[in-house]
């Protein structure tokens, strides 16, 4: 951490030396991950300039639309992505060049960064999210809604470090908000990078290697890890304790095999949204992960209920309808699109987030559907889940998927 330390102070310093970087200006971020991709976020950060990282694998089109949005300064990117970008007032900087190296070893002093005061008030990033409906928008969030998230993610202090694994991306609000996180609670992050095809092969070999305790995964790779026995079984992977994952439902016969292949291992599933600074319900104990089917308890600095979609009365537990939320995860609004913020943030500061769930009597959360994807028969309406769950449930069904 001393060396993280070192490293921040002196990448922030000479951005500001060098690029005249500050307050307010918006950084571009366009690369897979890599280990010096948090240390730019903590530097960044630390001089009140916005962050928008954009996905490496977007089309040229897509980054154009992004770009309008966050009208960036200065782009970091990595050398086999940065031909996509076009020309910003300060350039592209390589993020796995010698120069950015340099930029992290020169060490300039704090003078550089005096008279820097950031608020939390002041947007810290802008993520990208189709919102809960329409084309792709700015989200943004802000230093209070970062804090917020990392705060209510904390856990007790351990006497041995935990040692956790982000596979995946650090341009999503999951990836940015565990690594953030971790590093945080002064833990060990193991970050792999690359553009390449992902390697369940290398991921079990980096848990072994490293003694990962905590890996984070993206839902398809849940699945795959939990058909994957044969591959799985040439590795150790005793150091696991959790696997978390968010980003979709996974389906039972998923849960089953992974808990039958990794019968030590919690499987903590969180429920969140760009919009939400990620999760905003989690399951954060052992206890939390036995109560089958759902996704955590709400997290702390947040409010949440369930209400009818067309009047917006509250319902009693265990009765779907539409989750809103509020509180220091909800985002400040979409980047200069006043009608879709007002359109999903009221008045009273609820979040609408267009999915249909509900909660037990123990603040369990249970996703039924997406609103906008029920299926109307017979004048009922009948959630693409509801019939999913029924077809996995048959012996000769491995995954099925339900289209409205």
């Amino acid at each position: 951490y001393p060396e993280l330390i070192f490293r921040l102070e002196n990448l922030a310093s000479s951005l500001r030396a060098q690029f005249g970087l500050s307050k307010g200006d918006c950084a571009l971020v366009f690369s897979p991950n890599n280990i010096y991709t948090p240390i730019l976020y903590l530097s960044l950060f630390s001089l009140g300039v916005v962050i928008s990282p954009i996905n490496p694998a977007a089309m040229v089109p897509e980054i154009q639309h992004q770009i309008l949005l966050s009208k960036p300064v200065i782009a970091f990117a990595s050398s086999d992505s940065a031909h996509k970008l076009p020309l910003l007032k300060h350039g592209i900087v390589n993020i796995d060049s010698v120069e950015f190296e340099s930029l992290m070893e020169n060490q300039r002093g704090k003078k550089e960064r005096a008279g820097i005061k950031v608020k939390q008030s002041d947007v810290a990033t802008i993520l990208y999210s189709s919102g809960t409906t329409g084309p792709v928008k700015g989200v943004a969030l802000t230093h209070r809604n970062w804090t917020a998230n990392i705060a209510g993610g904390m856990r007790p202090v351990r006497t041995i470090q935990t040692v956790g694994y982000c596979t995946v991306p650090l341009f999503h609000a999951y990836g940015m908000a565990l690594s953030l996180r971790l590093m945080a609670s002064g833990e060990c992050l193991v970050i792999t990078g690359g553009n390449r095809r992902f390697d369940m092969r290398k991921m079990y070999s980096v848990i072994e290697e490293y003694r990962v305790s905590q890996l984070a995964l993206a839902p398809p790779l849940v699945v795959t890890m939990a058909g994957d026995a044969e591959v799985m079984d040439g590795y150790d992977l005793s150091s696991l304790e959790v696997v978390i994952c968010g980003g979709a439902h996974l389906s039972k016969s998923t849960i089953e095999r992974l808990k039958n292949r990794l019968p030590k291992v919690q499987l903590a599933q969180s429920y969140g949204l760009t919009e939400t600074t990620g999760r905003v319900f989690a399951t954060l104990g052992p206890d939390e992960t036995r109560t089958e089917g759902a996704t955590g308890k709400l997290m702390a600095n947040c409010e949440a209920k369930v209400v009818d979609p067309e009047t917006g009365a509250a319902l009693p537990p265990m009765k779907p309808g539409e989750l809103w939320v509020r509180g220091d995860l909800v985002m400040k609004g979409y980047v200069d699109d006043e009608e879709a913020t007002a359109a999903v943030l009221g008045r009273e500061g609820w979040l609408r987030t267009g999915d249909l769930c509900c909660i037990n009597n123990q603040g369990y959360l249970f996703f039924v559907d997406r609103i906008k994807e029920l299926i109307k028969y017979k004048g009922y309406q009948v959630a693409p889940a509801e019939l999913e769950h029924l077809l996995n449930g048959h012996p000769d069904v491995v995954e099925a998927a339900v289209v409205p």
